[in-house]
């Protein structure tokens, strides 16, 4: 089982629900869900981020006494990626490095779409050089911005300036995921657009297969 770790508050089951629906329709693979408490807001900069890598590491320990094989904190900033990695005894995946590693499979120039701000520092420092761009959507500061048909317009049009720049579109930002941002854009944009969630569900599946094997 894979335990996927939510980085916001939330008690809507749809919104809790759905990187692991995406991960189960894509790859077959059994995940149970979390979120942390007490930030319903998510991580959206320096500050918010340091409240809840405790809070991260709670919910990973819990997740590893009901038996998850595997985790992903589902963000892509990676928040407390190492301290969860010394915590448990487990596979811990971040949603960002994912994303960036899959992302330079694609391309030179690697084109990143943030939530706010610049790339976030765990997959900024996979990517390198090969960062060519990096934008946000113009008045979004969080992810429940990405759910506003205002915020999915300045989204669509920071990609459109990325993907006529580079060779490859990396989504920073789980949010993107939650909207399905990726796949109504794949339509809209010539180069590929890597999806964190996605990316990051393909790691899974490589771990499981990998575990599979050994007990052959």
């Amino acid at each position: 089982m894979l335990a996927i770790i939510r980085v916001f508050t939330t008690t809507n089951q749809q919104i809790l629900e759905s990187h692991g629906k995406i991960i189960e329709k894509l790859y077959d693979i059994s995940v149970k869900n979390y979120c942390i408490l007490d930030q319903p807001y998510g991580i959206h900069d320096s500050t918010t981020e340091q409240m809840a890598i405790p809070k991260i590491i709670t919910v990973a320990r819990q997740a590893g006494k009901d038996g998850a094989d595997a985790i992903l904190i589902s963000c892509a900033a990676d928040p407390a990626l190492e301290e969860v990695r010394a915590a448990v005894r487990l596979p811990v995946l971040g949603a960002g490095t994912c994303a960036a590693a899959m992302s330079m499979a694609f391309g030179q120039r690697v084109g990143v779409l943030n939530l706010s701000g610049k790339t976030p520092l765990s997959p900024a420092a996979v990517l390198g050089s090969r960062l060519e761009m990096e934008l946000a959507p113009e008045g979004v500061e969080n992810t429940t911005d990405l759910l506003t048909s205002k915020g999915k317009a300045s989204a669509t049009r920071a990609l459109q300036r990325l993907a006529a720049k580079c060779d490859v579109v990396m989504l920073a930002c789980t949010g993107f995921s939650t909207i399905g941002f990726a796949e109504k854009m794949r339509q809209q944009v010539d180069v590929p657009l890597v999806d964190a969630i996605e990316a990051a569900g393909a790691a899974a599946q490589l771990l499981f297969l990998q575990k599979k094997f050994k007990k052959m």
